[in-house]
C-alpha cells in the first residue's frame, strides 16, 4: 500500500515516517526535501492544487496532518480558516483525481458546545471539506498530543519550567484529555490496517481526565520543580495570550487560537476506536516522562526562522470567504467579479478586456501601460473552481511571478466561496506595497464582499 503524508515535515509527521516506512510504501508531501532514507519525498506547496495532484499520484491512501495557523507568505491577508479550507479543499479535490481509497485525517476534538472556538470550528469545517468530493474520510480527533516536538507541550514546559509563581485564569480548571504521540501513531497505523474505519469518526485520548491546571502541577513534579499555583478569575484571554507569548517566544499566530480554544472541555465522547485497538494507552505520568527525555524546545528560534525566511521572499497570499448566492456556481461568481470591478474602479483605475479572449488588463486613466494584465486559465478552470494567471504589467515581477495567480472556488460542497491570490511578488517597494496596493486590494474584496451580501437571492 502506497501511502501519501501530507504534513510529513510536523512532528506527527516525522514520527509516522519512522513508524510506517518498514511496512508501507510512504510518499511525503513538503515544500522542500530533506535527506531521509527509504521514503520517497515530492517537492509539493499544498496551496498548488496543480502540485497536489502530482504529489499524490500513484497513492491509495492519504493522510492529512495540515494545519496552517502559522503564515505562510511575507504577506498573508487571510485567517487561518480561511487558509484551512483552502487547503484541505485542494487536498480532497486532488484525492479524487488520484483515486484515493481514503483520507485519514488527524484533528481535534470537538466538544458539545453551541459555539465553538475559531480554532475548532476550522477543525470541523477541514473534517466536512476533506469529505466533500466522495473520497471516505478517516477522522481521528485528539485533544493535547504529548511529544517532545509538539507546540503545545513545549508551551507547557515552558511555563512551568521559568514561572516559579503562576497565575492561571478560568480556563485552567477545564477539563482535557491528553494522549502520546507514540498512541496517536498507533492508532493511524491501525486505521491504514482496518479497512473497517473508513468513513468514520473516532475520538482520541488516554483514560485519565484532568484539568490543565492539574496537568501544569502533574508536569512540574516531572520536573522536579515545586510551583506555586494562584487561581484567579479576571485574567482574560487576550492577557494570557501575552503572557505566553513573552513567556515561551511562540509565534502569537500560533497562541491566539489555542488559547480560545481552551475554555472547552477536551474529553472523549466516542471511545469506539480506543475499544476496538484494545491496547492500553500510556498513560498521563509516563508520557510527560518521554517527553520529557527528549525536549529541546524550539519555540522562540523556529519562530525566528520561519520571519527570516518569509521576510527574503517578499511573497503575497490572500484569501477572503465570500458570500455565495443560492445557485451561483464559482464561475459566475467570477463573471460577476469582472461586470463589477470596472464601476467600482472608475474613473482612476480602467478595467478592459484584451484583443485575446480570457484577457483582463488594469491600467491608470492616464497611462496606457497596464498596472496588472490577466489571463484566464481555461485548462485549469472548471464550473466549481476558476483560474486567472497574473502574466504582466506594473505592479508585479514576471520573472518571480511565474505562478502569481487570482482564483475563486467554491468549497464546503457549494456553500462556500473563496477568492484567493497566491505566490504574488510586487514589483512596488515592499513598505510602499504593504500600505497602498495591499490595502487597496483588501477595500476592493471587501467591496466585492458586500455587493454580493446585497444581491438579491
Amino acid at each position: 500500500m502506497r501511502v501519501a503524508i501530507a504534513g510529513a515535515s510536523g512532528f506527527v509527521g516525522q514520527l509516522l515516517l519512522d513508524a510506517l516506512r518498514s511496512e508501507f510504501e510512504l510518499v511525503a508531501l513538503g515544500r522542500s526535501i530533506p535527506a531521509t532514507r527509504d521514503v520517497e519525498w515530492r517537492v509539493c506547496d499544498l496551496f498548488s492544487l496543480l502540485q497536489l495532484e502530482k504529489g499524490l499520484e500513484g497513492a491509495d491512501v492519504g493522510i492529512y496532518l495540515v494545519h496552517s495557523m502559522l503564515p505562510s507568505a511575507t504577506l498573508t491577508q487571510s485567517s487561518f480558516e480561511d487558509s484551512d479550507l483552502l487547503l484541505a479543499d485542494n487536498f480532497a479535490r486532488a484525492a479524487k483525481k488520484a483515486g484515493l481509497k481514503r483520507i485519514i485525517y488527524l484533528g481535534g476534538l470537538i466538544p458539545n458546545a453551541p459555539e465553538l472556538s475559531q480554532h475548532l470550528r476550522s477543525r470541523q469545517e477541514v473534517e466536512k471539506a476533506l469529505g466533500s468530493y466522495g473520497t471516505p474520510v478517516t477522522t481521528l480527533r485528539a485533544g493535547l498530543i504529548l511529544g517532545p516536538q509538539g507546540s503545545s507541550f513545549q508551551i507547557l514546559y515552558l511555563l512551568v519550567g521559568r514561572l516559579p509563581f503562576m497565575i492561571c485564569p478560568q480556563w485552567t480548571q477545564t477539563l482535557t484529555q491528553c494522549i502520546a504521540a507514540s498512541d496517536v501513531v498507533s492508532l493511524i497505523r491501525f486505521c491504514l490496517q482496518h479497512e473497517q474505519t473508513s468513513g468514520h469518526t473516532y475520538d482520541l485520548g488516554c483514560s485519565e481526565v484532568l484539568s490543565y491546571q492539574q496537568l501544569i502541577t502533574t508536569l512540574a513534579e516531572e520536573m522536579g520543580l515545586k510551583r506555586r499555583i494562584f487561581s484567579i478569575p479576571w485574567l482574560t484571554a487576550r492577557l494570557s495570550r501575552l503572557w505566553v507569548q513573552l513567556i515561551t517566544g511562540a509565534s502569537p499566530n500560533l497562541v491566539a487560537p489555542l488559547i480560545e480554544s481552551l475554555r472547552h472541555e477536551m474529553v472523549v465522547r466516542d471511545p469506539s476506536l480506543l475499544r476496538m485497538y484494545g491496547l492500553p494507552l500510556v498513560g498521563i505520568r509516563e508520557a510527560l516522562r518521554r517527553c520529557l527525555v527528549k525536549i529541546e524546545p524550539t519555540l522562540r528560534s523556529s519562530t525566528r526562522e520561519r520571519k527570516r525566511k518569509l521576510q527574503g521572499l517578499a511573497e503575497v497570499r490572500s484569501i477572503q470567504r465570500l458570500p455565495k448566492p443560492s445557485g451561483k456556481s464559482a464561475a459566475w461568481v467570477a463573471e460577476e467579479y469582472f461586470r463589477w470591478l470596472p464601476r467600482f474602479l472608475r474613473p482612476w483605475i480602467v478595467v478592459h478586456t484584451g484583443a485575446e479572449k480570457g484577457i483582463w488588463i488594469f491600467r491608470l486613466v492616464f497611462l496606457k501601460a497596464p498596472l496588472l494584465i490577466l489571463k484566464h486559465s481555461q485548462e485549469r478552470s472548471t464550473a466549481d473552481r476558476q483560474v486567472f494567471a497574473i502574466v504582466g504589467g506594473l505592479l508585479v515581477r514576471t520573472q518571480q511571478s511565474s505562478l502569481s495567480r487570482l482564483e475563486f472556488r467554491e468549497v464546503l460542497n457549494g456553500q462556500v466561496s473563496l477568492a484567493a491570490i497566491h505566490e504574488f511578488h510586487p514589483s512596488l517597494p515592499w513598505v510602499v506595497y504593504k500600505y497602498t496596493q495591499a490595502l487597496v486590494h483588501l477595500w476592493v474584496m471587501l467591496s466585492f464582499k458586500r455587493h454580493l451580501s446585497q444581491r438579491p437571492e
